[in-house]
């Protein structure tokens, strides 16, 4: 009896990598807001720089935030599972157990949330405990997830570390090639939730002060890590250099300056805008380092297409109504007395 043949691409590659790096970018966004906002939260719960009801509209957000973080973060995962499942699946059963960690911090991580934003309902301030233990998930899950898509850029290293100790508590052991980049995703969400903050809190003049810093502080931040970790590419540098992902990152630079100085003069459509495009351009440079990685031992261009267009049909409407309920429901909360 012949196996049925699973080991096909259901669209063109190019179709599944410009819907992964779009979705990603989604999904960064809504992070970005999440992680962002609670740190300068806390920081401004911390310092009392904002008085209790600014930190009470922001606090009732969050909880909506992880959802949109959540549910943005599911068509990413599955697109670049469609090309990438046998790196990805590896490396996930070598951390097994942190991998299925994060069902469970999450959802802790939920609760954290929803219990800040009550209390702030409540007695007017945020729970500092609440919000600090919902930041320590969120640092575990973003870690653990670079953790491992690093290791998938590794296929010897997988064989190696899985034949020393099958037990699934493997960690990464190359923090070299995922800590500079986790540092510089951190610390682009402390830019573009300076950017959100500072846009919804800009009738008071403390709020966006705030935001102001945290923008510009974030993103000359983000900047240096981020050139530390393409210099730690040194093997991989003269090929990302000939490459499109190059040009569209120096793009990108451009527009972040750009984003900076269109949120100082309060122009936030632009300034949001130009923000969006260059993270986009950061996603495929990031794409791009992946299958310069798995070069000479993984070809996504191998697979066999076999296109299922009624399955992507459904995934687009299922897809552009998600974003809509989303938009409706931070829309709602966003205006809530």
């Amino acid at each position: 009896m012949n196996l049925p043949d699973y080991e096909f691409l259901s669209a063109p590659l190019w179709l599944i990598t410009v819907l992964h790096i779009l979705t990603l970018t989604l999904h960064f966004v809504a992070m970005n807001f999440l992680v962002g906002g609670v740190i300068m939260v806390l920081y401004a719960a911390t310092r009392k720089r904002w008085d209790d009801p600014t930190l009470k509209k922001f606090g009732k957000m969050f909880p909506a935030a992880m959802a949109a973080t959540v549910t943005l973060g599911v068509a990413p995962l599955l697109f670049v599972q469609m090309v990438y499942h046998r790196q990805i699946y590896s490396a996930a059963i070598v951390s097994g157990w942190f991998w299925l960690g994060i069902i469970g911090v999450a959802i802790a991580v939920y609760y954290a949330l929803y219990r800040s934003s009550l209390r702030s309902e409540k007695t007017g301030t945020v729970s500092r405990a609440a919000l600090l233990l919902a930041l320590a998930g969120l640092v575990y899950i973003s870690l653990t997830y670079s953790s491992i898509f690093s290791l998938a850029e590794r296929p010897d290293q997988m064989r190696q570390l899985y034949a020393q100790d099958p037990t699934g508590l493997v960690w990464n052991p190359a923090a070299s090639d995922y800590v500079l980049r986790w540092l510089h995703m951190i610390l682009g969400a402390v830019t573009v939730g300076g950017f959100f903050i500072g846009m919804l809190g800009r009738d008071d003049p403390a709020v966006f002060a705030l935001g102001k810093r945290f923008f510009l502080g974030g993103m000359i931040l983000a900047a240096l890590t981020g050139l530390a970790y393409t210099i730690s590419l040194r093997p991989y540098l003269p090929a990302l250099m000939r490459s499109p992902a190059i040009w569209g990152l120096a793009v990108g630079v451009v527009l972040s300056a750009g984003a900076l100085h269109f949120f100082f003069k309060r122009n936030f459509c632009a300034a949001g805008t130009m923000l969006f495009v260059s993270l986009l351009t950061m996603v495929h440079a990031r794409h791009t380092v992946r299958v310069l990685k798995l070069t000479g031992q993984f070809d996504p261009h191998s697979w066999r297409v076999a296109p299922q267009w009624s399955v992507f049909a459904l995934f687009l409407v299922c897809f552009v109504v998600m974003l809509a309920v989303v938009v409706y429901m931070l829309r709602l909360v966003a205006r809530a007395k």
